[in-house]
């Protein structure tokens, strides 16, 4: 096998033939079912700082993850060389791993009937031509900017610009090959303020299929610099018991842990506070958490999951209720259940939200936390307790007072969601999952 020249669309093809000429070696080694997963990737980064180029790296990655089964034993082994000679032998490693490994009722494929048959084109893959001197310029651009925002901003902390394109493709010996091109295109940009002898670090970035829809160049640098310098100034508060408010961005996060702990993995390993969660009452009735993985150019969109199965929307949370987990085919097997198509994690959840803007959210709280930072990672996901370093803001009669720093917020995720109060409508698009500020009625800060 040649390497592959392209990174593309027109890459599919060559690689597809790839993974059925390696498939067709594991059936000739004596695997008795096969699944392998092939990428490429390449992509330009460049980063600027104090108006200085750091770096300009560019980089090219290949690799074949092979995993074989014989009968219930499943063996893998990945190259990142492309020759008939290291195919071979990858395919050889795994099949010694399977031949030594202990059955497992649950190891195999997926059913051969619930392969993916029709594969929605999604539009992921933009290629951006842009030039390394052309990337250096941008990025100097949005750090100039920054620089110009605000007499307070003293140093940079580095401004990145990165451009990727990538593909893959998955295949097994039922026959079901398919694969896709994408590309992923960002802008960040770190500043540092300083005044009265304090100093704070905050940043902006955004994220797209297309480079040429990325926010300007010199509207991140300006929104790092805003942050940065509104955080001068910040200081604990004592510990209380209030409202918390949860940044767009941040709120991200309260669902991604919400995703682990509905996944198979943790649930058949017990290793969740949610198992057999399942049909009850988790969140207020008015909130739907749903699943959209077929949006054209979305971040997290994808025709087909990890295992071959085609994806399809569906919702995780109906009314409030728990009506499905995040299972994969292995997953669902260990649990009894059948595969959601999520073999590989969730495409697109989209949280609901109500009309109220981040403003609305804060005079709704009245008195309380608005928290932009997050540190530490500090989830226990067997009994769901949390516990985070934060920084922000405080808020009073609805009004943003002083930014905080150096204090803790805690509590237990099966009380925090069903204490949220309200979505905002300033949507995060800069994730696969899709939320606004989140409310939380009542969380412990601790402070000073």
């Amino acid at each position: 096998m040649s390497a592959v020249d392209v990174v593309g669309p027109e890459a599919v093809p060559q690689l597809q033939a790839q993974v059925e000429q390696i498939i067709a070696e594991a059936k000739k080694q004596g695997a008795s079912a096969c699944e392998v997963a092939v990428s490429v990737e390449q992509g330009l980064s460049t980063s600027v700082r104090q108006g200085e180029v750091e770096t300009v790296e560019f980089n090219r990655d290949q690799g074949f993850g092979i995993t074989l089964y014989v009968g219930q034993r499943k063996g893998s082994a990945s190259t990142s060389a492309s020759g008939d000679a290291a195919i071979r032998e990858t395919v050889a490693a795994a099949l010694a791993i399977a031949k030594h490994a202990s059955e497992d009722e649950a190891a195999g494929l997926a059913d051969a009937a619930l392969m993916a048959r029709e594969l929605p084109q999604l539009d992921l893959y933009h290629a951006w031509a842009i030039s390394p001197e052309q990337a250096i310029e941008q990025a100097l651009r949005c750090e100039a900017a920054a620089f110009g925002a605000d007499p307070r901003i003293k140093n940079a902390d580095g401004t990145t610009l990165n451009t990727h394109q990538g593909c893959r493709v998955y295949g097994n010996s039922h026959g079901f090959v398919a694969g896709y091109a994408s590309t992923r295109h960002s802008l960040s940009c770190v500043m540092i303020a300083e005044d009265g002898g304090q100093m704070q670090r905050d940043y902006w970035y955004d994220v797209n299929r297309q480079g040429e829809l990325l926010a300007d160049a010199a509207g991140i640098g300006q929104r790092a610099a805003q942050r940065a310098v509104s955080r001068l100034g910040a200081r604990p508060v004592p510990t209380c018991e209030v409202p918390v408010l949860f940044s767009a961005e941040l709120a991200t996060g309260l669902f991604g842990h919400f995703l682990a702990a509905i996944s198979g993995g943790n649930l058949y390993r017990k290793s969740s506070f949610l198992e057999g969660a399942l049909g009850q009452q988790l969140f207020p009735d008015w909130l739907s958490l749903d699943e959209r993985p077929h949006i054209p150019r979305a971040l997290g969109s994808a025709s087909f999951d990890g295992d071959g199965l085609a994806t399809y929307a569906k919702p995780f949370v109906a009314g409030g209720e728990l009506v499905s987990y995040v299972l994969g085919t292995y997953s669902g097997r260990k649990l009894g259940m059948p595969s959601t198509a999520n073999a590989g994690g969730v495409h697109n959840l989209f949280v609901s939200h109500g009309a109220q803007d981040q403003q609305a959210l804060l005079r709704r709280m009245g008195r309380g936390l608005l928290v932009t930072e997050l540190m530490g990672q500090g989830l226990n996901l067997v009994t769901g307790d949390y516990s985070r370093g934060a920084g922000g803001f405080w808020v009073e009669n609805g009004e943003i007072q002083f930014p905080v720093q150096e204090v803790t917020i805690a509590g237990n995720l099966r009380d925090m969601f069903k204490q949220i109060v309200a979505v905002g409508n300033d949507l995060e698009l800069r994730s696969n999952i899709r939320t606004g500020s989140v409310l939380i009625e009542r969380m412990t800060v601790a402070g000073s």
